[in-house]
């Protein structure tokens, strides 16, 4: 058998190409002044792309379990590229539809495939354990890859125009295909590729309703996930009205990804500093909605950005921390399509948010960050979560 210890590197590789978003720090300008769209079409983009992957996070799953994760990986960088030639090749609202159906297609063909492919790399030699700190580390390598692209797109937007941001993140997309081709599939995770395709979908379907622990960590994950992903689009808005010049939106984002970084790859000393997984768990939601409150009522910049980091140092990199505590209750034989089956859920709950965070921050930005913070305390206060789910 193949080592397969080769798909993590080669993971690592692949995803920080597939993040070289040059448009990252720039990207409520490039929609608004290049696209000439409101924010409340930029929402709507947003939730039609949710839906997008809504309609297609299953069936992309169980493609992946009866093709082979590979050929989706591969298929789904490729995609990436054309969406990005797509969106920069016109300002119009709906060639931007155009582009975000693509990209909703390409995220929901790679959504499961990458970490069941790395999961069963990693049982194939006997390493599940350490699936906790590879998750942290190839998201590392995505939130680098972030860190270095987005400084890089103010500076194309201020030199070149910001449609050149979005048009260059093309290249390093169809090189993370070439990237691709070199993975190998886990033995363990291709015994279901002659399975029927329907029953593949009601077999991960249904192996996610029938499971309690699953359940319980979903929500926590999605409730809270979700609201604090608001801030992705809302601290571009704050920072001009805050007068910060577009040159530097970049280097905030750099700085966002780079505490996530931290973050990542301190999961088990965090732990052990507040003496349980359960309690960083709290403390990864509590926190940022403190902070989302406190960011709502404040108007200097240095106070800004620091509320800015906390809440994506703690809030930004939950999800990661909940693949690990997934993958742990799911077997192999429908990993990709279970893991697909949340992240569908994601979505959608994320689809019906945009458009009334839209409407909220055209009624008011600062009201709508408040209520955002607001909402992950509730949540946060609702969640089921237990020690004896967080297994490592």
């Amino acid at each position: 058998m193949a080592n397969l210890k080769s798909n993590i590197t080669r993971m690592y590789v692949f995803r920080f190409l597939l993040s070289m978003h040059f448009i990252g720090g720039v990207l409520v300008p490039f929609m608004t002044d290049w696209g000439h769209i409101s924010f409340t079409q930029i929402m709507l983009l947003q939730s039609f792309f949710m839906i997008s992957i809504f309609a297609l996070e299953v069936p992309t799953g169980a493609i992946a379990d009866y093709l082979g994760r590979r050929t989706t990986i591969i298929i789904s960088a490729i995609i990436n590229g054309v969406a990005a030639l797509v969106y920069s090749s016109y300002p119009s609202f709906y060639v931007f539809m155009v582009g975000e159906f693509l990209w909703a297609l390409a995220h929901a063909l790679l959504s499961g495939a990458d970490e069941a492919l790395v999961y069963d790399s990693l049982k194939s030699e006997g390493m599940e354990r350490e699936s906790k700190r590879i998750f942290g580390r190839i998201t590392s390598s995505t939130l680098a890859a972030l860190m270095v692209s987005a400084p890089i797109g103010s500076i194309i937007a201020a030199t070149l125009g910001l449609r050149y941001t979005m048009m260059f993140l093309s290249a390093p997309c169809f090189l993370a295909a070439v990237v691709g081709i070199g993975f190998t599939e886990p033995e363990c995770g291709m015994e279901e590729r002659g399975r029927d395709y329907l029953g593949t979908i009601r077999s991960g379907m249904a192996y996610f309703r029938d499971h309690r622990a699953l359940k319980i960590l979903a929500f926590d994950s999605i409730a809270v996930g979700n609201m604090v992903y608001m801030l992705i689009w809302a601290y571009q808005p704050i920072l001009r009205e805050l007068n910060v010049p577009i040159f530097y939106f970049g280097f905030v984002q750099s700085a966002m990804t780079a505490i996530q970084i931290v973050f990542l790859n301190n999961f088990g000393r965090i732990e052990g500093i507040l003496g349980s997984k359960k309690r960083y768990v709290v403390f990864s939601a509590i926190v940022p909605g403190i902070a989302l409150i406190a960011l709502s009522a404040n108007y200097h910049i240095s106070s800004t950005v620091i509320l800015i980091l906390v809440i994506s140092g703690l809030g930004f990199t939950r999800s990661v921390l909940f693949q690990s505590y997934f993958n742990k209750f799911i077997e192999s034989d429908n990993r990709a399509t279970v893991l697909s089956t949340i992240s569908m859920l994601s979505v959608f709950v994320r689809a019906v948010t945009y458009p009334l965070f839209g409407m909220l921050v055209e009624w008011s930005l600062r009201n709508a960050i408040f209520i955002i913070g607001a909402l992950t305390m509730l949540f946060t206060a609702l969640s089921r979560v237990r020690e004896e789910h967080l297994v490592d």
